[in-house]
């Protein structure tokens, strides 16, 4: 931790990331971006070196981006406690928004008048997640360029092939996840440890065992959660395919226009977008349910980053830690744009939402102006003007 004398509080830090996560919009790219413009460029809490060495773990560790930076920031010079507070902080905000949007869906989910809302809602969704999906391969794996593809030829087949696997299945398998990381890790940069084959073999034995255990309704939601928040790389959106795969197809919890409209609340409220976990956790199980998933989901993340902070100049340059966060984060955007071909073949029904669904994605191209926020408010005034005319 930096011993620098500080010219803020460890309340002054708090009642900033209670602001950000009231009104914080635009996901996490948008997110880390307020932070180093109010937190290193305005008020000078945190250095720009604190700072990208937060955002670098946050992009190594599985789990939302936002959310850790929002605690390696407060771990940098209030420790524990700091790290602990502005989480909280940061998350409670939105978390409080999706439980209320989640008692009014449950209320009045069944009326015409909300389910017009979503209609149009659920389309623009798809929009976003098609161009967010488009943007994480770009960054991620490389432009779709031949100079690009051949460079980096092993992470667009892991990349394709979790695409079509995911088409095909409708599920994730994590271990698959896992050994596309391994993979990657022995082909650019085997490290050491890699000669006793044990430690692997019990790693996947035991995460296999875990999976077999057998649990009550709020110890499947905790489980599930947990994976959800531990495996998951990739930033926002990234854990959509993990959730879709688990909440609709494996267990049942919602309907996939539910999970959709989960998706379209994360978008309309501010904060991680990974808060969705709390409405759909909400749905399943009530107010139980919802803190159960997000404690279940941010935990994992927490642990992550308050742990290996110490020690993470050490980390960070460790070739094959790189490697194997390369390989699981290709197959995971590779999923991402499966579920997005999934959840668009069900969700695009017809020509409005099909038109929808495209204006969503030219106007978040061509009109910078306007955010995600926006264009859901107007398609859920276009959505009960359709329902109205036809």
């Amino acid at each position: 931790m930096s011993i620098e004398k500080l010219n803020y509080t460890l309340i002054d830090l708090i009642k900033y990331f209670l602001k950000l996560g009231t009104t914080g919009f635009g996901g996490p790219v948008a997110l880390v971006g307020y932070m180093h413009r109010d937190l290193v460029e305005d008020k000078k809490w945190i250095n720009d070196s604190d700072f990208k060495e937060g955002l670098a773990l946050s992009q190594l560790a599985p789990g939302p981006l936002a959310a850790q930076l929002g605690i390696y920031i407060g771990f940098v010079h209030f420790g524990v406690l700091g790290a602990t507070l502005s989480g909280l902080a940061f998350v409670l905000p939105s978390f409080i928004m999706v439980v209320l949007l989640g008692m009014a869906y449950q209320a009045y989910g069944g009326l015409p008048w909300m389910q017009a809302i979503f209609y149009g809602i659920s389309a623009a969704v798809i929009g976003i997640i098609i161009l967010s999906s488009y943007k994480l391969t770009i960054k991620s794996i490389g432009k779709f360029e031949v100079p690009s593809i051949k460079n980096n030829w092993l992470l667009w087949v892991f990349y394709i092939t979790a695409t079509i696997l995911t088409v095909v299945t409708q599920k994730e398998e994590m271990l698959l996840f896992l050994a596309l990381g391994f993979i990657y890790m022995i082909v650019k940069a085997p490290p050491e440890w890699i000669k006793r084959p044990k430690t692997a073999s019990m790693f996947i034995l035991t995460t296999a065992g875990f999976s077999t255990i057998e649990l009550g309704k709020l110890g499947d939601i905790a489980w599930f959660f947990t994976k959800a928040g531990a495996f998951v790389f990739g930033s926002g959106l990234a854990i959509v395919p993990f959730l879709h795969a688990g909440v609709v197809n494996e267990h049942g919890w919602l309907t996939e226009n539910q999970f959709v409209d989960a998706v379209a609340v994360a978008m309309i409220t501010p904060g991680p977008v990974v808060i969705t976990v709390g409405f759909i956790g909400y749905l399943v199980a009530g107010f139980t349910g919802a803190c159960i998933a997000a404690l279940a989901t941010f935990l994992p993340c927490y642990l992550f980053t308050v742990i290996p902070a110490p020690y993470f100049k050490k980390i960070s340059q460790n070739k094959s830690i790189k490697a194997f966060v390369d390989g699981i984060t290709a197959g995971v955007i590779g999923a991402l744009m499966g579920a997005v071909i999934v959840i668009a073949v069900r969700t695009i029904v017809d020509l409005p939402t099909a038109l929808i669904a495209i204006g969503t994605v030219l106007i978040l191209i061509y009109i910078k102006k306007i955010q995600e926020p926006h264009i859901i408010g107007i398609a859920a005034v276009l959505g009960i003007t359709i329902k109205m005319i036809l």
